[in-house]
Formats: structure tokens, sequence, C-alpha cells
């Protein structure tokens, strides 16, 4: 496979990932926002502005933390790049680059996902049409997915698709966890109350985590035991040690394909080691914020391995 292939279908993927990502959070933002006053609804968004790396841009912009302002900068404003119907709009430059490397079912998915949230994020975003935007944004990145487990050759196009996938929720699940445990809590005073129980379900709505969390803990709600299940629980799909268990099977099958190992693989091992054999008590050990920040780090610079190794070209 040529590199700008490679690259074309990670990066898709890792679009098409963000994106839906991007709007759990904001999903969750709002459900929040809508159960607070006015200045903890204002710390809300601006604790989701600072996940998603945005705050400086949106403070460049704007003044205040208003719900569908920080809404419509998020979702389409021209005044961000990293906007979310930006990011779909790349998934489907890449998905059209590489049409020679997918199939019919996963290009016509992309393609009408994207049109149909060209049409749906013309207009402003407001309160009226926020739920339906953020379900959209949902859907077509599912409907996406959908079609490539469906239709698509488990071959090496397959697996740096699925590699895209996992590195971005990886990267996902960690950031926002971090953010809750190191930037929302406004004091340790707080913890206990309900506003720490509602921020830690905040943080499971938006990992899509809520329900299988409950499910398995009897609505128990600890830092320990959430950071446990989004961090090492390998049966949900979201979490730090199940994303990593995947990405290690398709790089795998990628140096069986090639016939060699690289750098990529290396990084992984290490990554790996940080992983397996941890408990929550030893991550709390270390500190949860150090460990989070290690783990995005190394994520990163997995993403940096693979390139090099299947010469992407930007």
């Amino acid at each position: 496979m040529l590199g700008r292939v490679a690259h074309g279908i990670f990066w898709m993927y890792r679009y098409l990932e963000r994106g839906e990502n991007t709007a759990r959070l904001l999903a969750a933002g709002q459900r929040m926002a809508l159960t607070r006053g006015q200045d903890m609804a204002d710390q809300e968004w601006k604790s989701i502005l600072t996940t998603l790396g945005l705050r400086q841009a949106y403070e460049k912009h704007h003044e205040g933390y208003d719900g569908p302002q920080v809404c419509d900068f998020v979702l389409r404003s021209k005044h961000n790049p990293e906007s979310v119907l930006s990011m779909m709009e790349r998934a489907r430059t890449n998905a059209r680059a590489c049409r020679s490397a997918i199939t019919a079912e996963v290009w016509e998915a992309v393609n009408e996902g994207w049109m149909t949230l060209r049409d749906l994020l013309a207009r402003p975003v407001r309160n009226s049409n926020l739920n339906m935007s953020l379900g959209a944004i949902r859907r077509e990145s599912t409907l996406a997915r959908g079609a490539s487990h469906g239709s698509m050759l488990r071959n090496e196009t397959y697996c740096f698709a699925r590699m895209g996938t996992w590195l971005e929720r990886a990267d996902n699940t960690a950031r926002i966890l971090d953010v809750k445990y190191y930037l929302l809590l406004p004091s340790l005073s707080y913890v206990g109350t309900p506003l720490d129980t509602g921020q830690w379900d905040n943080v499971l709505r938006a990992l899509a985590a809520e329900r299988a969390y409950r499910w398995l803990n009897a609505g128990r709600m600890d830092a320990r035991s959430i950071a446990d299940f989004l961090i090492l629980d390998e049966r949900f799909p979201r979490s730090l040690r199940f994303c990593y268990s995947e990405m290690r099977s398709n790089l795998a099958e990628l140096a069986r394909l090639h016939g060699a190992e690289g750098t990529c693989h290396e990084a992984m091992r290490e990554a790996d080691l940080r992983l397996n054999g941890k408990s929550v008590e030893d991550i709390f050990d270390q500190g949860l914020h150090q460990f989070l920040l290690e783990f995005i780090s190394a994520n990163q610079s997995l993403a940096g391995a693979i390139a090099q190794d299947y010469r992407f070209v930007s």
C-alpha cells in the first residue's frame, strides 16, 4: 500500500472518531449545564473547550461561555479550523482520495454524512436545533463505521482504519478523564457532594459509558471505580486497555503482512508495559493526572511512529 493511501485511511477514521467524540462531549456538557446555575454552567462549557484544546481560539473571538455560542464555535465556526464541520470535510476529502482502497458502501456513508452535516450546520447552532445536530453527527459517524465493519476486507487497509479509530478514541478517553480530575472539580471540599457525583456522571455520559458502568458497579460513583473502568476494564470498548488491545492486534497483523516490525511495534510494547499488570491503586499512587499526561504523550508518539514506519505523507 502506498504511504499516501495509508495516511488517508488512517486520518479519515481519526476525523470520524473525533467528530463523534466531540458531539458526545457537547451533549454531556449541555445536560450538565441545564442542571446548574449560570456560573457553574459557564465553568462546564469552559472545561469542554479546555478538553478540546480550543479555549484560546474561542476566547480570541468571544467573551463569556454561553452554551449555544460555545457549541456553534465548536461545531461550525469559520474561526475554528478544528470545528466538527471541518473534521467531517477532511474525512470526506481523505475518503475521496482513497476511493480505490475503500468500498462503495464506505464512500457513500462518508459522502452522504458530510452532505447531511453541511446542510444541517449551514445555520447557526441554537438550543432548538442543538440536539438534532449532535445526534446527526453521532449517527453519521456510526453509519460510516458500520459500513466499514460490514463491507471491507480484513487487510492492511482495514488495519489502518481501525488503528486510526483506536488511537483517537484512547486520546479522547484520557483527555476527558484528565480534565475532570484535574480541572473540573473546584475544590477538594466538593468530593462526594452532588456536584462531584454529577460531574462523574457527566464523564461517563460523554464516553457512552453510563449504563455499562452502572450495570457493573450497582450505581457506585467514586473516582477510583470510574478510573478503573475507563482505564483498565478490557470489556468496555472506550477504555484505554481495550483500545490498546485492539491496536496491538492490528499492528501485529500489519507486521505479518509486511514481514517485519518497525519502531511502532516497539512503542506498542512499551505502552503495554504502562497499562498491563497495573491496578488502579498503582495509577493513583503515581498520580492520575501524571499517568494520563504520560499516556497522552505516548499515544501521540505511537501515532508518529506509525506514520514514520509506513511512510505517511502530509
